[in-house]
């Protein structure tokens, strides 16, 4: 394995913990600006892969590695747009109530106003 691509490998592992603890964070902005850059750190990888620089197992469980992040992060953006559109609803509720006690105390002799 040549030097060079033992460095893109590890910079490629390096990435993935670094996914890793974004998605452990919740960091919705980190995780986009680390997604952008995999591509980039794949192809070397790839390269070396066909000079036979790297054997395809260890490239394979890279990708399997990265595929079942992917899988993660999908479950865990679900969830978290799930619980925002949650917390809005439930805002709006909050809202709708608010403006119903308001126009009916009004409304009422001595009531609020």
């Amino acid at each position: 394995m040549s030097t060079q691509a033992q460095q893109a490998l590890a910079r490629l592992d390096e990435h993935i913990v670094q996914l890793n603890q974004a998605l452990e964070e919740k960091d919705w902005v980190r995780l986009g600006d680390l997604n952008g850059s995999v591509r980039a750190l794949i192809e070397p990888v790839m390269v070396a892969m066909e000079k036979r620089e790297l054997s395809p197992a260890e490239v394979q469980k890279r990708l399997q590695t990265l595929d079942q992040f992917v899988q993660q992060a999908d479950f865990e953006a679900r969830q978290a747009r799930a619980e925002a559109k949650e917390a809005l609803d439930q805002v709006g509720q909050n809202r709708k109530a608010a403006n119903a006690y308001a126009k009916v105390s009004g409304r009422c002799p001595g009531g609020g106003r």
